[in-house]
């Protein structure tokens, strides 16, 4: 076993259960880059999957019907859908291209949206129709490119949740999202039982994680909170753009 891939692996997990727990899973693009140092990017992803999976369970017990339903009632089966189209058409599309595409869209948002003083979290909110797009994009681009938080993000940072919602609101869908993924993944080849029970073991890591990030997350002002969120998802945005554009020259 290389102990350097264990280690990345680790601290992977332990910094996505932070984020998981408590920010909405904002550090969680970080994972798969970390351990694609010394694996590559489809097995880095496939060994995240099964304890993105545990990790969520941990996060929507942690904040349970703490979430809006109205927003699941909304979120989920468009995420979905967009979810089983990412499977279908997963050979149609470049990871590196979408990456592009959605880095953009992210940065552009935040650069539109930033919130005022007095005006941390009152934005107007999305249009039922738009809406569903932003949550089916989310749902595609986590299949197609494992970034779903950016589009995601754009709904529901103008859903006007307050903290606590927007975390467990986010929990419950991400928790939709990556247990359907399962079955494209499974059926592509991309998830076996060396790298399933590889992941498992890293169990305990997620559960200190989460918990460590809920524990911060009550710690922490509505409006650093917000502006935090912002600044996360303006950071994804610039890397996915790095990453897209570095993987295409």
């Amino acid at each position: 076993m290389d102990w350097i891939l264990i280690l990345l692996i680790a601290i992977a997990v332990f910094i996505t259960g932070i984020s998981k727990g408590g920010f909405s899973g904002a550090f969680g693009i970080m994972a798969v880059p970390l351990i694609s140092l010394q694996t590559p990017p489809l097995v880095a992803a496939a060994i995240m999957l099964p304890i993105l999976c545990i990790m969520d369970l941990f996060t929507v017990q942690k904040f349970w019907k703490k979430w809006n339903t109205d927003q699941l009632i909304r979120c989920i089966p468009a995420a979905v859908t967009g979810v089983i189209i990412g499977g279908l058409t997963a050979s149609w599309f470049s990871a590196e291209w979408l990456k592009i595409m959605v880095g953009v869209i992210a940065v552009g948002f935040t650069i539109n949206s930033w919130p005022r003083k007095n005006n941390m979290n009152t934005k107007k909110p999305l249009g039922t129709l738009i809406g569903k797009f932003w949550c089916a994009l989310g749902g595609f681009t986590s299949f197609i490119a494992h970034a779903g938080g950016p589009p995601m993000s754009v709904y529901l940072l103008r859903a006007n949740l307050d903290k606590t919602q927007y975390v467990a609101t986010s929990a419950v869908i991400f928790t939709a999202i990556n247990y359907v993924k399962l079955i494209p993944y499974g059926m592509l080849g991309q998830l076996n039982g060396s790298n399933i029970i590889l992941s498992l073991c890293f169990i305990p890591i997620a559960y200190l994680g989460v918990q460590l990030g809920a524990w911060l997350h009550y710690r922490i002002s509505t409006a650093l909170f917000f502006k935090f969120m912002y600044s996360f998802l303006l950071l994804t945005g610039t890397k996915l753009i790095w990453d897209g554009a570095s993987n295409l020259i």
